[in-house]
């Protein structure tokens, strides 16, 4: 095995490794990446057995095909410090050397066999469908920071994808939850789709995440019983789902939040933020005081102080009721107008939150007692 790699394409694809490999694996191969240089690329694979990377990086120079598995952390640790760009030569000088030289620097890392590498091979081409993939990110971003931390209930610590219909249109709708507040998004989908409901865990949807950012274009997605691929034009992710049956959250939306808080958007971040500051573990809850078109944020902290400001609103009733700052402020971040809208019922029920910028996404906020 020998080639010739560029110091750029290298560090990205090791970059996007780096988050699916485990930090502290029992199996040593799980901390390696699999580098197959064949057919002028090279493909790289990393794993955790629940999530498998693959990457390829067209038109190397490859004098000799062959592969072997590497420690990843070495060894983006080593690419990321060579010169941007530069040409990094890679050969393999004994079955468990693996030898690389760039400018004036010689490298010699320890291998394992890669016949020892987990490698599954899944016939995903049965119920394929594709989506833009600003779309699939703008969906993943409007859910993700409302996935549950509670290992208890790990049916809620991913998104839970599936297909809906409305009016003879079909979405693809997006939900997650953590029991304190939710988030529901869609996005329009050109026609039915053969897609079974999944839930998609955590460390999947971070790595998605980051991989839809760089990249412009249509995303292919399919699945098998327990088992997802999503692939991009030169990067595979594949991720086994999360065993478990996701709750019935329709019915958990507000249908009689008839009273109406319209803010401006920008304003009210910043205020939330703002009073939030003299509670340092956000865990107080900023109190609304509302009154005809006048809203009191107020903070209160034993150990630390208070805080208070108003803001000018529409609202045409009078309610005092608090919510965990940490929430709000998630939620405004993720809203495309310039408004928000808040409807509210009474001190004690869930707040039913809408974008005016976005009217495919909603969201519901518990309040806290007190």
């Amino acid at each position: 095995m020998k080639f010739s790699v560029n110091q750029s394409d290298l560090q990205k694809s090791l970059n996007y490794c780096q988050g699916v490999i485990e930090k502290r694996s029992t199996l040593p191969i799980l901390s390696n990446i699999l580098l197959d240089a064949t057919n002028s690329k090279l493909i790289i694979t990393a794993t955790d057995l629940d999530l498998i990377f693959i990457n390829e990086i067209k038109d190397i120079e490859i004098q000799e095909e062959g592969k072997t598995t590497t420690t990843s952390s070495i060894l983006y640790d080593i690419i990321r410090k060579f010169s941007s760009g530069k040409k990094i030569n890679f050969s393999l000088s004994s079955e468990n050397k693996l030898q690389l030289e760039s400018e004036q620097s010689i490298f010699h890392l320890n291998c394992i066999s890669p016949s020892e590498f987990p490698i599954t091979d899944e016939n995903f081409n049965k119920n394929q469908f594709s989506i833009n993939s600003k779309l699939l990110l703008k969906l993943l971003n409007k859910c993700k920071f409302s996935v549950s931390n509670d290992e208890t209930r790990h049916y809620l610590s991913g998104i839970f994808f599936h297909q809906t219909q409305n009016e003879n249109k079909n979405f693809l709708t997006a939900a997650a939850t953590d029991s304190h507040r939710m988030s529901i998004s869609k996005i329009r989908l050109n026609e039915k789709v053969d897609f079974e409901p999944v839930i998609l865990p955590k460390k999947t949807i971070f790595q998605l995440c980051s991989l839809l950012e760089d990249f412009e274009g249509n995303v292919k997605i399919s699945n098998i019983k327990s088992k997802i691929k999503f692939e991009l034009n030169n990067s595979i992710l594949i991720s086994k789902l999360i065993d478990g049956k996701f709750p019935n959250y329709v019915q958990v939306i507000p249908k009689d939040n008839k009273k109406k808080l319209e803010v401006d958007l920008e304003l009210f971040l910043n205020s939330v933020d703002r009073v939030a500051s003299v509670s340092s573990d956000k865990k107080d809850g900023v109190k609304f005081s509302l009154k005809k078109d006048k809203l009191n944020l107020s903070v209160r902290n034993t150990n630390s102080g208070d805080g208070k400001e108003d803001l000018n609103v529409k609202f045409d009733h009078e309610l005092d009721i608090s919510f965990n700052s940490r929430y709000l402020i998630d939620v405004a971040s993720q809203l495309d107008g310039d408004k928000v809208e808040i409807f509210l019922n009474d001190t004690g029920s869930p707040a039913l939150i809408k974008d005016p910028g976005d009217f495919d996404s909603i969201y519901v906020v518990m309040p806290m007692k007190g």
